[in-house]
């Protein structure tokens, strides 16, 4: 609005300039960098939860997508971490991010082939360092993958710093469904309600893997139950236990994203009430 407009509304020239100025002041104040959420208390109580851990927040089990032993995805995926295992070594816990990023990347590129194989949406992409500007927040998302619209964001968390991670995650999250609501071509006369929608999270060391459901009436996540997964040269070894606990973690981590990847795909161009009853389905 400009001074005239607040004029008309019948203010005087003094409030109506200070309101102009205010209004002014809003609109080019920036946004907040993702990267500058670092307090995860401070973002839990934006969502109304009180805690500053990420045991306070609500617990969901996350859709899966039941995955065969000898899946071609999954096993090239085994194939593809057992040559990065045998040229870069056991992943310890001060290996540094692109070392983390490489065994993030494999699993991520796997399940992406998988859900593209088992829907018809070959769209669907993952796009690095993905630029999400929103009316709070602004930054690049580590990973996205998306179609029409952002499906899941996915972070990478510093090893002993997952409680920053949730934090950035969460609100690239909240960022990215906002953009999904602008960008949403509506159909004149439809009834949209509440608008209801949701997205998916993950916030990944490589090694724990933990899942969020975000959706505009609260959040839930599987903190509580992370997927663990050992990078260690010892899997090298065919037949040991070492190489089947690897095997059984990647296949549970990437029987999950495909889940989710699966259930957002489908929902797509849904109803709000249709979303929200998938989502009452997941909630415990």
């Amino acid at each position: 609005m400009i001074k005239d407009d607040f004029k008309e509304c019948g203010l005087k020239i003094g409030p109506a300039t200070l309101l102009t100025k205010e209004v002014q002041t809003l609109k080019e104040k920036p946004n907040r960098a993702f990267s500058s959420y670092k307090s995860l208390k401070e973002v839990l109580t934006k969502y109304g939860i009180d805690g500053n851990g990420i045991g306070t927040i609500c617990q969901f089990p996350p859709a899966t997508y039941k995955l065969d032993d000898d899946d071609e995805e999954l096993v090239q995926c085994i194939k593809e971490i057992k040559r990065r295992l045998g040229n870069m070594g056991t992943l310890l816990a001060d290996s540094n991010e692109a070392m983390r990023c490489e065994y993030i990347l494999a699993i991520l590129h796997a399940s992406l082939y998988i859900v593209k194989r088992i829907t018809t949406d070959k769209d669907l992409t993952l796009a690095p360092q993905l630029e999400v500007v929103s009316e709070e927040s602004t930054g690049r998302v580590d990973y996205a993958i998306k179609t029409l619209e952002e499906l899941i964001c996915i972070t990478e968390g510093k090893l002993h710093q997952v409680t920053m991670g949730f934090a950035q995650n969460l609100v690239q999250c909240e960022s990215a469904l906002q953009v999904n609501k602008k960008n949403r071509k509506r159909k004149s006369g439809d009834a949209f309600g509440e608008d209801f929608d949701y997205i998916y999270g993950i916030v990944t060391t490589a090694s724990d893997w933990y899942f969020i459901l975000f959706a505009s009436d609260g959040i839930s996540s599987t903190s509580k139950d992370p997927i663990n997964i050992r990078f260690t040269e010892s899997a090298l070894k065919e037949g040991s236990e070492e190489e089947k606990d690897l095997c059984k973690n990647v296949k549970r981590v990437m029987e999950v994203v495909v889940g989710l990847l699966k259930d957002r795909l489908e929902c797509v161009g849904e109803e709000p009430d249709r979303k929200k009853a998938r989502i009452a389905q997941l909630r415990f």
